[in-house]
């Protein structure tokens, strides 16, 4: 990819995830208390959380000035982060609607995380799991590029602790959350 790519639109003919089974054993799980660094400067602790919240899981998001990692667009179900967070930030309100609350959540710092939330004006926190310590604790399926560690593309919905909805492989990215909001009206 080069600078020039836009970052905004998926690609036509990416390579569609398929469903390994690494997220068969989330369904019903308790939460972890696992402190999580968030883009407003506060530590979020998703298993205290009472209300029904979504959490997507997303690998990394470009920035308009970089590069993306060398065939990135060749892995499946990485490409689309951005259009995927753009979504969420399109649907919030829906979202809201619903009584869900909203974070985002990949391995990249709190830092980079920020200059997403002010370029594509999320109206929700990023979450960042720099260390994995949330990514292991739940065993989450990751993959590895350029020395990095990023977390495949998955949306949990969890409410008082408990994972309730897991929607994986999540593809096409920005459709993710139409099919949140779909299961939230299912399941009110």
């Amino acid at each position: 990819m080069t600078i020039t790519d836009n970052l905004y639109e998926l690609p036509q003919n990416l390579l569609v995830p398929v469903d390994d089974g690494a997220c068969n054993h989330l369904l019903g799980m308790k939460i972890p208390a696992v402190p999580l660094m968030s883009t407003a400067g506060k530590i979020v602790d998703l298993a205290s959380l009472t209300a029904r919240t979504v959490v997507y899981c997303y690998p990394r998001t470009g920035r308009p000035d970089k590069d993306l990692p060398q065939g990135w667009n060749e892995i499946p179900g990485a490409r689309g982060c951005t259009p995927q967070s753009c979504a969420f930030r399109d649907h919030y309100q829906d979202l809201q609607a619903l009584g869900a609350g909203v974070f985002g959540l990949s391995t990249q710092n709190t830092a980079y995380q920020q200059e997403a939330i002010e370029r594509l004006h999320l109206p929700f926190e990023l979450l960042s799991d720099l260390e994995l310590a949330f990514t292991k604790a739940l065993n989450l399926p990751t993959f590895e590029i350029e020395s990095m560690t990023l977390i495949k593309r998955l949306t949990l919905i969890i409410c008082n602790g408990q994972i309730e909805k897991v929607f994986y492989p999540v593809f096409p990215p920005d459709q993710n959350v139409e099919e949140v909001i779909e299961w939230l009206l299912r399941n009110q």
